[in-house]
């Protein structure tokens, strides 16, 4: 059970959709962690002024979680390791960067936030394909 839940996901797909899965994982990963995640680490009193007014308790260790996120969770989608647990982890931050900071925000201001959210989610569930480290390890 647990090593379902840490290296889980469908095995046996086709050269195809792994070859998608893959580029989309890798890309996604990579541009989160390096355009986004980097930035936030160590959490800037900008950062974590914005956790306060979230409401959030400890703000300086949700400022670390979301910059961890961005940054670790994004390294670790990009490699295809425990995918599933760092695509939670970014659709969480996600979800409270589109309900908490873009909320009143127009569409386009948005819409990266939701792109991350939704790749989150398919890899949540669909896992990180046949060519990952979790698959390797699932072995």
């Amino acid at each position: 059970m647990v090593k379902t839940i840490l290296f889980g996901g469908e095995s046996g797909l086709s050269y195809a959709a792994n070859a998608g899965l893959s580029l989309l994982r890798i890309f996604a990963g990579i541009a989160l962690a390096f355009a986004h995640g980097i930035g936030k680490l160590p959490p800037s009193e900008g950062l974590i002024n914005r956790t306060t007014e979230l409401g959030f308790p400890m703000p300086v260790v949700f400022a670390w979680i979301a910059g961890l996120s961005e940054f670790l969770g994004g390294i670790f989608l990009a490699l295809g390791f425990l995918t599933r647990i760092s695509s939670f982890f970014i659709a969480s931050t996600m979800l409270v960067a589109l309900v908490g900071v873009h909320g009143a925000d127009p569409f386009s201001k948005q819409e990266l936030a939701f792109m991350y959210l939704f790749v989150a989610l398919a890899f949540l569930l669909k896992g990180s394909g046949d060519w990952s480290v979790d698959s390797h390890l699932r072995k």
